[in-house]
């Protein structure tokens, strides 16, 4: 957490504040941090007891940041929806406060000093209530002079016993210790300190790192804390969620019980993203063995918040005692595979599809580490229904979409139904009033024969959608698929958007028992692209992700809300068209097949001063056809173009230079299609 407006803000006045800026306002910085006498002789060693799986609970911040509505009366409102609706009974056991509890000075003795009005009756009453509901309290500080909220509250560094002690002695049973206001002290020996002063009380108390991933503390933070944040802030938007699950995805060796990667709190339920993005949010944090934090004020929260949130199959494969996170198999073209060791031999695997349409995913239990068997058991986490593979684990995912199973070697298979793919090919982008084709498919993954098959595809009201091949099969052995094909048409005048189909099949077991799969999916109406050249900045897009705020048309990005960038501008030349944006970052638009070119001039904006380095790339119909190689802001826009000939779909992708997702702001200087 660093509560500022921005994360290029915060790396400014970071840097600021560690060249000692806060002198300025009458505060010195230390130049070390020193132990008071009573410290121990010897450092303790971090409790080897704690967190032994990856902490469950809820933080204040995502939802109310240091609104007034961050209070007494809702801490223990959240407590007590822990138990009634019975997320306590599903693990989740801390409630924790985040910055701005405290007034922003200590006393004349130099103690922390709660927020009287936020919290009349100070922590440790709120901490007693908290325990008398059986769970857990946490509290905030950073290992700074102030925390990171602009209020200027006051930090641990140099205060680090007292603070410790005062924690323990409200019952405080969880610290978070932010990383701001630092002054350029070691974070090794600003984090260490405050492990030794939370041992120093005699009382158990999770220890959080929230250094942001700056100084690499999956690699010496396992004797220091429980867990460590890997990344800056998460936001409430698919962007920033997928930029920190692709940083955190490739530090699982580093992770067990007791030492978590953590890639910060669940946005789930803010209302940023969509259920389809929340269920991915949640599957991914489980798969990764991530802490999970809710973010959202359950006051309000919607029954799909709760029921995501609750979902103790997936909350399962995040606590797993084996406490292994997830590893990646595979994840071209944005189709990822992620495997999860689970100690009774099974595999969480996540089917997670970070593009903007439907994906077929595909992998075999060999592949994720399963033994050789006759078949397995597939257990579908969000469907709640178990199935018989012969060996393939796939489907085909919803954008955006994650299907969640758990797979083993199981002499049991043949109880369960054969499981099934669904899949549709082709016509999901509709010009009104033309046709389109597309085929559907019902494959056997299982080994016994799916019996009686039948399918059906419905579209939205006044949509003509007709079979024009046969719709049932009476059998379907292993691999053996029933294609049908369909003519959609949507009606002349429909606008431009996405519209919803649903398709679904139902077949038996040799049992008999009578399964209904369905997959939905959507068909996006569009225009043809007009002929000549127009600037990208004008056109409208299928669709567009961002690391960090969102796509700004004809202005760089400003990371926060929509129209807040600055003219696009690159080695000082400042260009009056063209897209800004935020690694990562993809936006799509239809060509149709139509077109013949894309040309941009691409470059790091020169707002970032020496940060940021980007990769720009155009891709047609699913491959690339050119790259700018690494740019940064000390190389002037370089000219790139691409042959899209023939392409229904261009998409323009900015990654990460390999630096780290951190002042990426990429620019598309007078990008413009030619058709």
């Amino acid at each position: 957490m660093r509560h500022l407006h921005t994360r290029t803000t915060r790396r400014r006045l970071v840097g600021a504040l560690a060249a000692g800026v806060l002198c300025a306002t009458g505060l010195a910085a230390p130049a070390a941090v020193a132990a008071p006498a009573t410290a121990p002789a010897a450092a303790p060693a971090v409790d080897a007891g704690l967190a032994l799986t990856p902490p469950m609970g809820f933080n204040n911040w995502n939802s109310t940041h240091c609104r007034a509505d961050f209070n007494e009366a809702m801490v223990k409102g959240i407590a007590d929806i822990f138990v009634e609706r019975g997320l306590k009974d599903a693990g989740y056991e801390y409630v924790n406060l985040d910055d701005c509890w405290a007034l922003p000075s200590r006393d004349e003795n130099g103690k922390l000093v709660p927020d009287p009005v936020r919290f009349p009756g100070g922590i440790k009453a709120v901490a007693d209530y908290v325990h008398a509901k059986g769970l857990k309290l946490g509290i905030y500080t950073s290992a700074g002079t102030k925390t990171c909220n602009t209020a200027g509250f006051p930090g641990a560094l140099g205060h680090e016993y007292s603070d410790a002690q005062q924690f323990a002695d409200w019952g405080v049973d969880y610290l978070k210790y932010d990383n701001c206001n630092n002054q350029g002290v070691d974070a090794k020996q600003r984090y260490t300190t405050m492990r030794d002063a939370l041992a120093a009380t005699g009382r158990p108390i999770v220890y959080s790192i929230c250094e942001w991933g700056e100084n690499k503390p999956w690699e010496w933070a396992a004797d220091v804390g429980q867990l460590w944040r890997t990344t800056g802030d998460i936001s409430d938007n698919w962007g920033s969620m997928l930029s920190i699950l692709k940083q955190n995805l490739p530090l699982a060796p580093h992770a067990g019980p007791g030492r978590w990667n953590d890639p910060d709190m669940l946005e789930v339920g803010n209302g940023g993203m969509t259920d389809t993005e929340y269920r991915s949010h949640f599957s991914m944090w489980a798969v990764m063995a991530a802490p999970l934090l809710i973010g959202s004020d359950l006051r309000s929260a919607s029954e799909e918040t709760f029921e995501i949130l609750g979902n103790r199959e997936v909350i399962a494969v995040d606590q797993d005692p084996l406490g292994k996170q997830g590893a990646v198999v595979s994840s071209a073209g944005g189709r990822w595979v992620v495997a999860k060791e689970m100690r009774d031999g099974s595999r969480a695997v996540a089917l997670f599809n970070e593009s903007g349409s439907a994906q077929r995913i595909t992998t075999s239990a060999a592949a994720v580490g399963l033994p050789d068997a006759d078949a397995y058991t597939m257990r579908d986490l969000w469907q709640h229904r178990s199935y018989n593979t012969a060996g393939t684990i796939s489907a085909t995912v919803p954008a955006h979409g994650t299907v969640l199973v758990r797979v083993q070697a199981d002499g049991r298979w043949a109880q369960h139904p054969p499981a099934v793919e669904l899949g549709l090919e082709g016509g999901t982008l509709v010009e009104a009033g033309r046709a389109a084709a597309l085929t559907s498919t019902v494959t056997d993954l299982g080994r016994t024969a799916a019996k009686r098959v039948s399918v059906a595809l419905t579209g939205p009201e006044g949509w003509s959608v007709k079979a024009t091949s046969p719709t049932s099969s009476a059998s379907l052995p292993t691999g053996r698929s029933l294609r049908t094909k369909w003519a959609v048409r949507a009606p002349a005048g429909t606008p431009v958007g996405s519209y919803g189909f649903t398709f679904k099949a139902s077949y038996r077991s040799p049992a008999g028992v009578r399964v209904d799969s369905v997959l939905p999916v959507s068909a996006t109406v569009v225009v043809a692209p007009p002929s000549g050249t127009s600037g990208l900045g004008d056109l409208a897009w299928l669709s567009a992700t961002n690391g960090w705020g969102p796509v700004e048309r004809n202005t760089s990005n400003g990371e926060s809300d929509a129209g807040d960038g600055n003219p696009i501008t690159i080695g000082g030349v400042v260009y009056g068209t063209g897209l800004g944006v935020h690694a990562e970052s993809a936006i799509e638009y239809y060509a149709g097949g139509a077109c013949e070119a894309v040309t941009a001039r691409v470059g790091v904006d020169d707002e970032e001063g020496a940060d940021g380095s980007v990769v720009f790339e155009i891709w047609a119909d699913g491959v690339k056809a050119a790259s700018s190689g690494v740019l940064t802001n000390a190389m002037p826009g370089r000219p790139i173009t691409a042959d899209v000939t023939g392409a229904q779909v261009v998409r323009l992708v900015a990654t990460d230079g390999g630096d780290g997702i951190t002042s990426d702001h990429g620019d598309w200087a007078e990008a413009r299609l030619s058709c």
